[in-house]
C-alpha cells in the first residue's frame, strides 16, 4: 500500500517547490507542535485542484508528507475524530474531502506551511474586518514531526471550516437573539468551502465570497473600518458629552444649557444660561422620541438621549448590525419590501434601486415584531380580521369566565375554519383593526403588513404600538405599488383601490410574488453615505453584546434547546381551543371599542 501511495504521490511535475518556504503560525491555547520557522520571501500563492483532484505540489511531497497522509488516514478513520469536529456535516465533509484526495494534507508541502496556509492564516487573523473576531478560530503551530503536522492540518481546515460559516450565517445563532425569528437556512456546505477555499487563486476573494451580498451589510463594513481608521489615527470624534449633573428644570440656570442649544442646533447666546421655552419644546421632542416621560426637566436619562452613543458603542452598534445582515436570506430577489423595525419605515426596492418609501407602526417592545423573509402572495381589499391566537389567549380568554358575553360586545364572530380550528373574527368594516387593505406574506408567526384606523399614530417620531403586524402610512399607494410590481397587465392604482373601500372583499393574487423582509437595522448608512443610528428598541444590540463578552460565547453559533415556556404555552392553546368551541356560532351584534384599546 505504501509503494502504490508514494509512487502515486510522486508523479508529475517539479513544480511542488513552490510549496516549501516556511511560515510562521502564531501560537494558540494548546499548542499542536514547535513554531515555524521565520518566514523568507513569500512565494505566489498556488491553485490548488478539486476535492478528487490533487495540485502539483500534491504530486510530489516529500517523504515526510507521505507519513502525514498516513497520520490523517489513522485519524480519521478512527473513533476520536468523530470527538475532535463536534459539527457533523463538518466532519463528514472533511473526512470525504481528505478520502478523496488520498489523505494528501492541505495545508502542508514537504513537511512545511505551504503558500496557501500562509494565505489563510492571515485572512482568518484579519477577519476583525468582517466584525468577527480572530480569536475564535484557532491557528495551529505547525510542528516537525508527521502527527504533530496531521493534527495542525486537520485543526487549519477545522478553522477554515467555522470561519466561513460564520462569514456566511453569523457568529451567533438567531434564537440567542431572538425567539422569533425566521430567516430560513443557507449554511454553506461545507464541501463546497473547501473547495472554494482550496482552489483559489485568491484566498480573500474567496472568503469574501462567504459574506452577504447586498449593499447594506457593505457599507456597514466600510463604515466599521472607517470608525477604527479614525480611533488609530487619533481623529476619531471626541468625547464632547454634555456631563451629568442635577436635572435643569425649564426657567432655572445651569452651565451645561448653552452646550445643549448647541448639540440640538437651536440659535442662543453663548453666556445665556436660562433654560428658555425654545429649547424646552426640543428636550420634550427628545424625551418622546426616546420613550421617556416628555416633561421637560432635564435628568441624566434625558442627557443621555441627547449625548447618543459614547465613543466606541458605535463599533459594537455596527457589528452587531453585520451579524444580523448574516442572518438574512442571500437571495432578497428582483423586486422586496424590506421593513426597518427600529427606524419605524418601509421601503420599496426593484433592480436595485428603492423606488418607494413609507412609515408603519411596528410592534411594542412586549409584543415585537418577528424577523423573517418571506413571499407576498395577495393583497385583500375590505378583509375579515382573523384574531392572532396569542390575541385571543393573552387578551380576551382571560376575560371570557367572568364576562361569557365578551365576543358579542366586542362584535367579534366565533366560527370553524375550514382546517377545523376554532377562529375569532372581525368582520370587515370601518373600525376593523386591519382597516380597509392587508397585505398577505405567510408565515408562522401570523403577522402582516396593513392599513389601520389608527392614522394618529403616524405622527409620533418612535411607532412601537402593535402587537407584531405592521401598519403602513399610506396603504393604497402601497398596493398601488405592489400590484405593479407583482401582476400582469392593467392593475389598480391608489385612488381605484380606495374606491373599493366599504364593497365586499376582494383579492388580488399576486403573480410575480415579491420577497418580504422584516428587519432589525440600528445603524445603517443613508442615501447620503451618512451613518445613521436608532434606539435598540428590543434590546437586540444589547443582547450580542451580552454574549460576545460571556462564556455563552462558546456555544453562540450553536442554536438553543426549545423553550420550555412556548411548550407550556401550546398547552394553554390547545386548552384554550376547548374554551373557544363553547362559543363558536356566537354572532356579532354590536360595535366595539376593545381594538381601539387593543392597538393604541
Amino acid at each position: 500500500m505504501r509503494k502504490r501511495q508514494l509512487g502515486h504521490l510522486l508523479s508529475g511535475s517539479l513544480l511542488a517547490l513552490i510549496f516549501i518556504t516556511p511560515i510562521h503560525a502564531a501560537a494558540v491555547s494548546e499548542p499542536l507542535g514547535a513554531a515555524a520557522q521565520a518566514p523568507s520571501a513569500a512565494p505566489a500563492p498556488a491553485a490548488p485542484g478539486d476535492a478528487g483532484i490533487k495540485n502539483e505540489a500534491d504530486e510530489h511531497p516529500a517523504a515526510i508528507d507521505v507519513q502525514i497522509a498516513d497520520k490523517l488516514r489513522a485519524i480519521m478513520t478512527s473513533g476520536p475524530f468523530d470527538k475532535r469536529i463536534e459539527r457533523a456535516p463538518e466532519r463528514e465533509a472533511m473526512a470525504a474531502f481528505y478520502a478523496a484526495r488520498d489523505y494528501a494534507p492541505l495545508w502542508i508541502a514537504d513537511g512545511q506551511p505551504a503558500s496557501r496556509a500562509k494565505s489563510v492564516i492571515a485572512q482568518i487573523e484579519n477577519a476583525a474586518a468582517d466584525g468577527l473576531n480572530a480569536a475564535d478560530y484557532r491557528i495551529p503551530a505547525f510542528g516537525t514531526s508527521a502527527e504533530a503536522l496531521a493534527d495542525a492540518d486537520i485543526t487549519l481546515t477545522n478553522s477554515v471550516l467555522t470561519y466561513a460559516r460564520h462569514l456566511a450565517t453569523g457568529r451567533i445563532a438567531p434564537g440567542r437573539v431572538v425567539s422569533e425569528v425566521d430567516y430560513g437556512d443557507h449554511t454553506p456546505d461545507p464541501t463546497d468551502v473547501l473547495k472554494k477555499v482550496t482552489s483559489a487563486s485568491d484566498v480573500n476573494v474567496a472568503f469574501d465570497g462567504f459574506n452577504p451580498p447586498h449593499a447594506g451589510f457593505k457599507e456597514l463594513k466600510d463604515k466599521l473600518a472607517a470608525l477604527r481608521a479614525n480611533a488609530s489615527a487619533g481623529t476619531a470624534e471626541p468625547d464632547n458629552r454634555i456631563p451629568d449633573g442635577a436635572a435643569i428644570h425649564p426657567g432655572r440656570k445651569d452651565t451645561r444649557i448653552p452646550l445643549l442649544r448647541e448639540r440640538l442646533g437651536i440659535a442662543g447666546n453663548a453666556n445665556d444660561i436660562v433654560y428658555d421655552r425654545k429649547l424646552f419644546d426640543a428636550i420634550k421632542h427628545i424625551q418622546a422620541r426616546a420613550d421617556i416621560r416628555p416633561t421637560g426637566i432635564v435628568d441624566n436619562r434625558t442627557l443621555a438621549a441627547v449625548n447618543g452613543p459614547k465613543p466606541g458603542q458605535t463599533v459594537d452598534r455596527v457589528m452587531a448590525n453585520m451579524e444580523r445582515w448574516r442572518w438574512m436570506p442571500r437571495d432578497f430577489g428582483h423586486s422586496y419590501v424590506m421593513v426597518n423595525i427600529p427606524d419605524f419605515t418601509l421601503k420599496v426596492v426593484n433592480n436595485h434601486q428603492i423606488i418607494w418609501r413609507t412609515k408603519i407602526v411596528a410592534g411594542k417592545p412586549q409584543t415585537p415584531t418577528p424577523l423573517l423573509a418571506a413571499s407576498m402572495d395577495n393583497v385583500l381589499v375590505n378583509p375579515s380580521w382573523y384574531v392572532p391566537q396569542s390575541i385571543i389567549q393573552n387578551e380576551l380568554l382571560p376575560l371570557y369566565a367572568s364576562d361569557p358575553n365578551i365576543f358579542d360586545r366586542m362584535g367579534l364572530e366565533v366560527k370553524r375554519g375550514p382546517d377545523g380550528n376554532i377562529n375569532v373574527v372581525q368582520p370587515p368594516g370601518a373600525a376593523n383593526a386591519l382597516g380597509r387593505i392587508k397585505f398577505n406574506f405567510p408565515n408562522k408567526f401570523q403577522v402582516y403588513l396593513h392599513d389601520t384606523p389608527e392614522k394618529r399614530l403616524f405622527a409620533a417620531d418612535k411607532r412601537a404600538f402593535s402587537h407584531g403586524c405592521m401598519r403602513v402610512e399610506d396603504p393604497t399607494k402601497f398596493g398601488e405599488i405592489v400590484l405593479h410590481l407583482a401582476m400582469r397587465g392593467r392593475t389598480p392604482d391608489a385612488r381605484q383601490l380606495y374606491a373599493e373601500f366599504g364593497r365586499e372583499e376582494h383579492t388580488y393574487k399576486l403573480m410575480d410574488k415579491p420577497s418580504v423582509l422584516l428587519t432589525y437595522q440600528t445603524a445603517f448608512v443613508d442615501d447620503n453615505g451618512k451613518l445613521q443610528l436608532r434606539d435598540d428598541i428590543y434590546g437586540f444590540d444589547s443582547r450580542i453584546r451580552a454574549i460576545m463578552h460571556s462564556d455563552e460565547r462558546r456555544i453562540a453559533d450553536v442554536q438553543p434547546p426549545p423553550d420550555p415556556k412556548r411548550d407550556a404555552a401550546l398547552a394553554t392553546a390547545k386548552t384554550n381551543q376547548e374554551i373557544l368551541s363553547r362559543v363558536e356560532r356566537r354572532e356579532a351584534k354590536n360595535p366595539f371599542s376593545f381594538f381601539e384599546k387593543i392597538f393604541r
